[in-house]
């Protein structure tokens, strides 16, 4: 039998319900979901079934109303505190005022690392995500693909086991977000983290993930978890196989079985 990584994300029956000027919102209901040390999971399904959310409640950002979850074998907010985690939002969010290097440096400076640790930081995370000899440019002398980039080694610098990504590549164009899921799956074979994706785009979940989960339209349930069977090493091109096209159409399958839950 082969032994299981440990976990670095475990939820069960995880429920979420935000309290509105207009009732209740159940955002997620039900949640069981165990992330092993170095997957890539992805988080796929409509708008408004909770990927984000759940990714933001195994971040802190959000708290859970019922169920338990742990990461690292902490509550989030223990892994908050402790820096377990990195995490990349939709947009770069860069400061433009900010040189690419102080804008990768500002968690570093504001946890108080010495000038030169941070310099060491910097110099690697640039490197690992390709972006040496961009230091002392500005966000707005870089491609939105690049300034998502920074955004990843901004994440990468606390050097924290678990990366959270909240669909960075979502307003890219194609050739651009291509690119950078070649880039990412080269990331992850180098440093062995531990990657939670969100997406909406069944290609670049199936192309990227170790497993696939699928979730329902609001209340966020999971529908569905996939387990891919493709190699570690994926040119683009294997999502042209038979092999590619039916975990995607499984993806599509889930997606619509989803669509017609109903308690």
């Amino acid at each position: 039998m082969t032994e299981q990584p440990p976990a670095v994300v475990s939820a069960s029956k995880l429920g979420l319900t935000f309290q509105t000027n207009d009732g209740p919102v159940q955002a997620l209901s039900n949640v069981d979901l165990t992330i092993g040390k170095g997957e890539f999971v992805s988080f796929i399904g409509p708008s408004g079934c909770g990927k984000t959310t759940l990714l933001r409640v195994i971040a802190d950002l959000e708290r859970a109303t019922s169920g338990t979850i742990s990461v690292n074998g902490m509550t989030p907010e223990q892994a908050r505190e402790k820096r377990a985690y990195g995490y990349v939002f939709q947009a770069a969010a860069l400061f433009p005022w900010r040189t690419i290097e102080r804008n990768v440096g500002l968690p570093l400076e504001i946890i108080g690392l010495s000038q030169a640790e941070q310099a060491k930081r910097i110099k690697r995370t640039l490197e690992l995500v390709n972006l040496s000899g961009f230091e002392k440019k500005y966000p707005w002398q870089l491609s939105g693909g690049m300034q998502q980039r920074a955004s990843i080694a901004r994440a990468l610098a606390f050097d924290a086991d678990l990366l959270l990504m909240d669909e960075p590549f979502g307003a890219l164009d194609e050739i651009v977000r291509d690119h950078l899921n070649e880039q990412l799956l080269d990331l992850w074979a180098r440093t062995n983290k531990t990657i939670c994706f969100v997406t909406h785009s069944i290609p670049e979940a199936v192309y990227l993930s170790t497993r696939i989960v699928v979730m329902s339209p609001r209340p966020g349930r999971v529908t569905d978890i996939i387990e891919s069977t493709l190699p570690k090493e994926r040119p683009l091109d294997i999502r042209e196989t038979p092999e590619f096209l039916a975990i995607a159409a499984r993806v599509r399958d889930g997606l619509r079985a989803g669509h017609s839950y109903d308690d």
